[in-house]
């Protein structure tokens, strides 16, 4: 397929604020800055590469893109030793075998060796199956590319700086539609320069507290609206100084929208020391930051700002 055989994607959205729009109604609630890399790497047809502490939203973004634009989403998670055959493609091997001993049982004299290698016996995995899908697209999800090695990041570029990948059988295959590539990081590692220059590139930060505050309610709606109010605002104070400096990691949106069901679960109208004690294991997953959170803390991050500053 040449370059003029791809037909343009274009964006469905004729606007930033659309795109907010859009992924509200997919109950993800983006700020402008986010909303202006997803509308760019849309209209521009890039891969969108985000990066940002885990559990900030990065993974949930790509899937309300795929609701948003009502495309298949199609997930390559990436870990330590992957390899191109698990990301592309691997031929049936059991098939073509039963392919060529029966070519030999009928004394089919052709070459059954070039016929072994054709699309059908190709088993796809999601970087192929993302450039093959039918229109309207896919939404490809690239998840913890940093988890990858630098050998895999090589094999990528290809793919994320023409929408395109080298199968040595049957030569280069391009994209049907150009798929939505989201890229996520969480910077175990610094990744190659090579693969963020083909990508636009926006850190996601911890929400404001008024996003974080829609998102616990758009979530779990059965809180009360004292109690996602004291949700925001506690884990919103949990991630600033002086209270981050005693844990290794503060709780992302995950953590808040966990928390805020739990604490439903054990019917909580009103946060107390005690309770935010009793289900620290919610908000952090290390056993030295459940510890940090003393009932001494937890009251004290309970107090209004102004009494807790004076």
């Amino acid at each position: 397929m040449t370059d003029q055989d791809t037909p343009p994607a274009a964006s469905p959205f004729f606007s930033i604020d659309a795109v907010v729009q859009a992924l509200q109604g997919a109950g993800y609630y983006a700020d402008r800055r986010l909303a202006t890399a997803v509308f760019l790497a849309l209209k521009l047809q890039r891969p969108l590469l985000l990066e940002g502490e885990p559990g900030v939203g990065k993974t949930e973004l790509a899937k309300a893109l795929s609701t948003a634009l009502s495309r298949e989403l199609l997930r390559l998670q990436c870990y330590d030793g992957l390899e191109q055959r698990e990301a592309l493609y691997e031929w049936n091997y059991a098939a073509q075998l039963l392919h060529m001993r029966a070519a030999e049982a009928q004394g089919i004299s052709t070459d059954v060796e070039s016929e072994v290698y054709q699309p059908r016996y190709l088993i796809r995995r999601p970087l192929l199956q993302a450039l093959q899908a039918p229109a309207p697209g896919a939404v490809l999800l690239i998840d913890e590319v940093d988890r990858a090695d630098e050998p895999f990041e090589a094999f990528l570029l290809e793919y994320l700086g023409e929408y395109q990948v080298s199968i040595p059988e049957l030569g280069t295959i391009r994209a049907l539609v150009p798929p939505v590539t989201i890229l996520t990081s969480n910077r175990t590692r610094e990744l190659n320069d090579a693969v963020k220059r083909r990508c636009l590139y926006h850190w996601l930060d911890y929400p404001e507290r008024e996003r974080e505050l829609a998102i616990v309610r758009a979530q779990v709606p059965q809180a009360s609206a004292l109690l996602s109010e004291q949700i925001a605002n506690f884990v919103g104070r949990l991630r600033s100084t002086p209270f981050a400096s005693a844990f290794q990691r503060g709780p992302g949106i995950a953590e808040s929208v966990e928390w805020a069901k739990a604490l439903v679960a054990l019917d909580t109208l009103e946060l107390d020391p005690e309770i935010v004690v009793d289900t620290a294991g919610i908000l952090f997953k290390q056993r030295d930051d459940v510890a940090a959170l003393t009932h001494a803390m937890a009251t004290d991050l309970l107090k209004p700002e102004e009494e807790a500053s004076s």
